[in-house]
């Protein structure tokens, strides 16, 4: 059986790490948070109107801290992120710039909108 390890990328109100963690209850699977060296620290208006579409829009990918978990062990690397402009996070695009997942299989979720209350 591969080795599964859920990755994700959650802002603000935590859709993303929501599904992430369900994923990896179903699967039996790590865990790890991508977070980025410096956090955004600005209103939820402010960065889904503001910070994130000129980041997306320039591809800028912030720095972000080593994962609690090495994707090098794992034969399986699911992926998640928020839609960001019609896009990956940009967290998410500096994890896949950095981190070589030669070889192993990869599946990617998205999420958008709403907040997790909605979730329930």
């Amino acid at each position: 059986m591969a080795k599964t390890l859920v990755v994700y990328y959650s802002q603000s109100r935590g859709n993303t790490k929501k599904i992430a963690r369900e994923i990896a209850s179903t699967l039996g699977a790590d865990l790890a948070a991508i977070d980025t060296v410096q956090p955004y620290n600005c209103s939820y208006d402010e960065l889904v109107y503001g910070l994130s579409k000129t980041e997306t829009q320039n591809k800028v990918c912030p720095p972000i801290k080593p994962l609690d978990k090495d994707p090098a062990y794992y034969d399986r690397i699911v992926l998640g992120t928020p839609t960001w402009w019609y896009t990956m996070a940009p967290a998410v695009r500096t994890f896949l710039t950095e981190t070589d997942l030669t070889g192993k299989e990869l599946v990617l979720f998205a999420t958008h909108g709403g907040w997790a209350e909605k979730l329930k």
